[in-house]
């Protein structure tokens, strides 16, 4: 393999025999090497050979980031994962490793996030939260980082994702669902998404898994009814809005919201509306 580009001492980009890019991973990989030179395959530890070019050059951008070991973390947890769940999203690389990177860099500050969804991804996808529970264990052991029980809420969301696929109908549906439902919510509160703000960011990934939920008739029973009541009082204008999208949503898919889905749109509507500009 000859190096097309460096990206840092430890990843660069190769091209393969018929010419397309790949990325690969090593410790010490790079170390004194030139464009053009080749490659001491005893030091290359993964080869990334993703089917998009857009996607090498993505991981091949957050690869000259990140540290090697945390790369080689997630990619032990992503194979586990794909033994589990059998055949997942390439993009699964760059979305679960960035987010464990920022996890991880969080926590060592002391600002791990709070997980609103993390009972009810314990009840839907038990298989993907026990790989997240895992993954936690893998972290602290190679990276000697104690992730909170929220993360493996929101590694077994990204696990989810990474199960659809182009060739599944749903994802087209899930796509319109969360294009009409961010829409009602821009249109109603009259506002600007932050698109780089973490609350955005959680909202659209809360849109996923709930529109993924809505299509396939899982329903989420109503819980603590107290805790209704008090997102309803405190967030007003959020609530009123998740009540719109219940009406939208009932009209145009025939399904009903629970008052349990309604408080968690409500939660997520009034983090971006703060946030909105």
């Amino acid at each position: 393999m000859k190096i097309a580009k460096i990206l840092n001492n430890n990843v660069v980009v190769v091209q393969d025999e018929r010419g397309r890019e790949q990325v690969v991973m090593g410790r010490g990989l790079a170390f004194q090497k030139r464009v053009g030179e080749a490659l001491d395959t005893a030091l290359v530890e993964k080869v990334f050979a993703l089917q998009s070019d857009e996607l090498v050059r993505r991981l091949g951008e957050l690869l000259s980031q990140i540290p090697l070991e945390v790369m080689t973390t997630c990619d032990r947890i992503i194979g586990l994962a794909t033994q589990r769940l059998g055949k997942l999203q390439e993009s699964l690389y760059i979305t679960l490793t960035d987010h464990c990177y920022f996890a991880i860099e969080r926590q060592k500050n002391g600002l791990a996030i709070k997980n609103v969804l993390l009972w009810d991804i314990k009840r839907l996808y038990p298989k993907e939260f026990e790989l997240g529970q895992e993954a936690r264990a893998i972290i602290a052991t190679r990276l000697n980082v104690e992730l909170e029980e929220d993360e493996a809420g929101f590694i077994a969301l990204h696990l989810v994702t990474a199960q659809l696929n182009s060739e599944m109908p749903e994802v087209m549906h899930v796509t319109r669902v969360m294009q009409e439902i961010l829409q009602l919510v821009k249109y109603q509160l009259q506002l600007e998404y932050d698109e780089e703000s973490l609350s955005y960011q959680r909202f659209v990934t809360h849109l996923k898994f709930f529109a993924q939920r809505m299509l396939t008739r899982t329903v989420v029973e109503d819980d603590d009814v107290s805790l209704h009541t008090a997102v309803k009082d405190n967030y007003a204008k959020a609530w009123k809005c998740a009540e719109k999208i219940a009406q939208h949503l009932n009209k145009s898919y025939q399904r009903e919201l629970t008052t349990e889905e309604i408080m968690f749109l409500a939660i997520h509507i009034e983090r971006v509306r703060k946030e909105g500009r």
